[in-house]
């Protein structure tokens, strides 16, 4: 299957806490970071997922938003730190391509966004991901 989400992680998971209807599961990411995907308990028990099981973790670049520096005093659980490599700024939308330890994401934020960040190839940013925008898929 291919898919059309351009952000996708190769991890492993390394803890599942269940609830009632809602699950959050930890995936150690290839990069060696750790990221959050809350799920609901039909999906944890449909693809198997206890801790050790290989995933992938889904994202799609419109729910990645971008710090340019730390963020306090925010419920966000997934922070990746990274560089930005490139932007391709459009009239309203731009796509910006970030460096991050074992790979790359890429965020697509509003052009006006992007200039009051003053984001450039170099600058270093925070990507934001709640962790209810992760899914996760096995193979």
């Amino acid at each position: 299957m291919t898919l059309s989400i351009r952000n996708q992680f190769p991890g492993t998971v390394t803890d599942v806490t269940r609830g009632k209807v809602m699950a959050t599961v930890k995936v150690r990411l290839a990069g060696g970071q750790d990221l959050t995907a809350a799920i609901t308990l039909d999906a944890v028990e449909e693809l198997g997922l206890e801790a050790g099981s290989a995933v992938h973790a889904l994202v799609k670049s419109t729910e990645v938003a971008l710090a340019t520096g730390p963020v306090e005093g925010l419920s966000i659980r997934n922070r990746l730190p990274g560089t930005v490599t490139g932007i391709t700024a459009g009239r309203a939308m731009a796509s910006v391509e970030v460096a991050v330890e074992g790979g790359e994401l890429t965020s697509a934020i509003t052009e006006d966004a992007a200039q009051d960040l003053a984001l450039a190839t170099g600058t270093p940013v925070v990507a934001l991901i709640k962790s209810t925008e992760v899914a996760l898929a096995t193979a």
